[in-house]
């Protein structure tokens, strides 16, 4: 298999159905979780990568202890986001602890850097995520709407999870702010008023702070 050039950020070869995984996650329960179900290959050098979908699609996964620890995970983040190579997808582990650590990294990803964030529960749950993605990858590459160009409109369903996140909004909430407002750019430069009609004054207050309170 091609080893990763000393840049870090491919390119990689990934044969279709296969993940091939930052040595450091091997014997972990996120590459437990994967096992059986893909096909799994370890390799030395991936930094800052955690996990190749393909060629060009890469995981990389923040801890719940990467988030408590600090911001030292932005450095990996924009690294791969500033490489023409690679279109990244950032798995977070948001449990009660690294909770209160959510809106920075969420605020940093999606609308500074403008890259596909997911939240997950556990690193269960997130082998699951990376299974159904290649899964839908192996199936349909060209419709995967996580493995889009960096420029394009995050789509559904993430969308929808990434608006859910905000305070004081559910899905219901999203759903109705996403049919107004189709996307994270025009979501946040929506004005109290209009965000108002949508979700009343209460949801439309937090949705406004979220978006224009200092990082």
């Amino acid at each position: 298999m091609e080893r990763n050039p000393p840049a870090g950020t491919g390119p990689v070869h990934v044969p279709l159905g296969h993940v091939v995984a930052n040595e450091k996650w091997r014997g972990s329960q996120l590459a437990q979780g994967m096992q059986g179900k893909i096909k799994l290959v370890f390799e030395d050098g991936l930094a800052p990568v955690d996990f190749y979908l393909s060629v060009r699609s890469c995981i990389l996964y923040i801890t719940e202890a990467d988030l408590v620890a600090g911001n030292s995970y932005r450095k990996k983040l924009v690294r791969v986001r500033n490489s023409s190579n690679l279109q990244g997808i950032v798995i977070v582990e948001k449990t009660p602890t690294s909770e209160q650590y959510f809106p920075a990294i969420q605020k940093f990803t999606v609308l500074d850097l403008g890259m596909a964030l997911l939240p997950v529960a556990s690193q269960m749950e997130a082998s699951c995520v990376i299974v159904q993605l290649v899964q839908e990858q192996t199936k349909e590459p060209s419709k995967n709407p996580f493995l889009r160009k960096k420029q394009a409109q995050l789509s559904e369903p993430f969308l929808l999870r990434t608006v859910q996140q905000i305070p004081g909004v559910g899905k219901v909430k999203a759903s109705l702010l996403l049919q107004k407002f189709p996307s994270l750019q025009q979501l946040s430069n929506t004005s109290i008023r209009d965000l108002e009609q949508v979700v009343g004054q209460a949801a439309a207050q937090q949705i406004h702070a979220f978006f224009t309170q200092s990082r």
